[in-house]
Parts: structure tokens; sequence; C-alpha cells
């Protein structure tokens, strides 16, 4: 069944609802900087504000120049904001990232799953604590450098649309978005291209301009999340993981494995283990502390369940409707049909088997660019 979803005014600019003072986060790259620059180019009253999200330091390593929250990103932050004459502050919240964010993520780890902490950091710390901040320092709305839209309906619902650029569309990891958070953010850059934004910044003369865009998870540099969680365990008292079994799916044991969080489901590489047929990591049971491998085909399913559920348009999905789904930040939307199961539940079943389907790890459904919800994948 398929939804009228027709939207209303765009909602990239100042509201009418008067207020025109914007909180706008600014992590020292060059998407939040000209998000900024837009917003005054508006007539917003503008503030900058950095998150401090994660201390390398305190946490015994370095910083990871690939990531963010750096000096340097700071400096550049800073230095945008004071172009811009407008007032630039850092919020500490290393204290609340490190327990909705770092812990959440080792835990998952430990228990098997994959979980994505951009989704968490935009969940509890973003559009949750920085909206808060903003709140308290008499600002009606906050502002990102995100590549999203969001619109109001008709029947003056909020919905979250996929960004014009479609190499930079981030609405899979802002799912989580409820109204409230809609009702008060801005998604300056939602109708530009990546291009047309660095573009801004050089004829502005933002410092940032060509700056590249951060890649790693600040705690984990290089992608060395197993790294990552076995220093976190230990700075937190708590054990990582032991040794256990590779079986088959016939409980068959195929050899050692180094502890669960090394491995998660798709994988082949680094398993360490000989066979007539590359073999690929098919589950990860910690109960048993064991992992389960196979042939290629057994990664592919065409169903699956979620929980901890969001529904952008809806309180309640009303019946089973047609959606595309993406099941991971990197897999292109795949069509299949969605029915709402229980209250904090969805069931999706695809049109075509895809592959990996991993538990922890975040499915976003789409009617066309309007985001529907999500939730996280539990089988």
């Amino acid at each position: 069944m398929s939804w009228n979803l027709t939207t209303g005014s765009s909602a990239q600019g100042v509201r009418s609802s008067g207020e025109n003072r914007v909180l706008i986060a600014m992590s020292g790259g060059v998407d939040s900087s000209v998000a900024a620059f837009l917003l005054q180019k508006e007539k917003c009253e503008c503030t900058g504000a950095m998150m401090k999200l994660f201390d390398a330091e305190a946490h015994g390593g370095e910083e990871n120049a690939k990531g963010c929250c750096t000096l340097s990103d700071a400096e550049d932050a800073r230095a945008v904001a004071q172009r811009l004459n407008m007032p630039f502050y850092v919020f500490n919240f290393t204290e609340m990232f490190e327990r909705e964010v770092m812990h959440r993520f080792a835990d998952a780890y430990q228990r098997g799953i994959t979980p994505n902490p951009c989704i968490d950091c935009n969940r509890f710390i973003k559009f949750e604590k920085f909206l808060h901040r903003a709140h308290e320092l008499e600002h009606g709305y906050i502002a990102t450098g995100h590549y999203a839209q969001i619109v109001q309906r008709d029947d003056g619902r909020w919905l979250l649309k996929k960004g014009l650029d479609d190499t930079k569309d981030q609405s899979y990891v802002l799912y989580a978005m409820t109204q409230k958070q809609l009702a008060h953010t801005l998604f300056p850059l939602g109708k530009l291209t990546k291009n047309e934004v660095r573009e801004i910044a050089q004829k502005a003369g933002l410092v940032n301009a060509k700056k590249r865009d951060s890649q790693d998870i600040c705690f984990a540099p290089d992608g060395d999340y197993a790294g990552f969680i076995e220093g976190y365990g230990k700075k937190m008292c708590k054990p990582t993981g032991a040794e256990g079994n590779f079986i088959d799916m016939q409980g068959r044991i195929l050899g050692k494995h180094r502890g669960l969080i090394h491995y998660t489901v798709g994988q082949r590489k680094g398993l360490g283990v000989s066979a007539p047929n590359p073999l690929y990591v098919l589950s990860v049971n910690p109960f048993g502390n064991t992992v389960t491998l196979g042939t290629n085909d057994r990664l592919f399913t065409r169903t699956l369940t979620a929980k901890e559920i969001n529904l952008i348009p809806f309180d309640t999905l009303p019946a089973p409707m047609r959606v595309t789904a993406k099941i991971r930040y990197s897999h292109a939307a795949q069509p299949a049909t969605l029915a709402q199961t229980s209250e904090d539940e969805l069931r999706l079943q695809f049109d075509e088997p895809q592959r990996a389907i991993t538990p922890g790890q975040a499915v976003v459904l789409y009617d066309g660019d309007v985001v529907i919800g999500g939730g996280t994948i539990i089988g």
C-alpha cells in the first residue's frame, strides 16, 4: 500500500515563528562552517559552538587526525566564527559521550552485536543534549552541516528527507530524530552538493574551504574497533572476551577464534581457518562464545526484524506499506514490504535476498526521498 506523504513548505531556513536565534554545531569542517555562513546571510542571530566529545589523552591515546574533536578542528571552528563575527563556545560533552556512545559501542561488540556509534551520537548528543543547551541559552533552533532536508507536511507534521546530493546524503544516521527535534533543527546544506558547498566556502574566504572530511570514528583510529574495546575494557575493569570456537552450521568445531570483538557478520579476512571453500562469519554467538562460519551463499536472507523503532510520518504504521530500505550506511536502498508487528518492532521482507543483515546495525526506511523511520536490527 502506498501513502500520501505530500509535503508542504520547505524548512531549510528560519521558520515563521519569528525566532531567529540559532546555535550552530561547528565541527571545524567545511560543511558546518558553510551552514553558519548561509544562516548569517538569512539575517539569523547566530552563535557557534563546538561539542567536545572525545578526549584522546584521557583514554591513553593521541588525537586522531582523521577523526573529529581535535585541537586543530577547534581552532578552525573558532577562526570561522571570528570571520563571521559570531560568538563561539566549546561545550564539554565528553562524559555523556562516553556513557551514551563509547560504552554502548563496547558493550554491543562484546555481546556479538555490530552498532553504529554515529547514530547514537546523533540521538543522544547532537539532537538531544545540544538542543537542550540551545534552549537553555534561549536559542530557538540548532543547525548542523548534515546533508538532509526537513519539511513540514500540510497537517503540521515534520518530515525528514534525503539531501539533494545523493552521494553525500546523511539521512540514514538521522532516522531517530523526533518531531520536537525536527521542528527546532535547520539543515542549510540540504539542497546543495558538496562541490557547491566548497565553492561557497572558497568565495567566503573560510579557512577550511579545502579541508578534507573526517573519516574515522573519533575513538577508534583507523577503524581498529577491537583495539579500542580492549583498551576501554581495561579502563572500565571489564573483560573483553575470551577465546572460543569457530563452528560450522552443524556445530562442528573448525578452529579457535580470538574473542567475539574481532568479528562481525559477513567478515572473511582474519579468520585463520583453512577450508576447501572461502568461509565467512555467519553469526556471532555470545552465549556459547562461538563464531559460526559458512559459505557466502549462507549470508543471504530476505527478512529482518528491528526494535527500538522510530517512525517519522506516523505515530503507528497504519498498514503494511512498500518501502525501500538500507541495512547499513553504504548499502543501496532495496525494495521491500514493511509491517509493524508491535509497538516497538518492525518486520521487513525484501523483494530480493540481501547479504549480511547484521544485528546492531540500523535499518532505515524510505518512501521515495522521505524517511519513514527505522530501527535497530535484531535478526
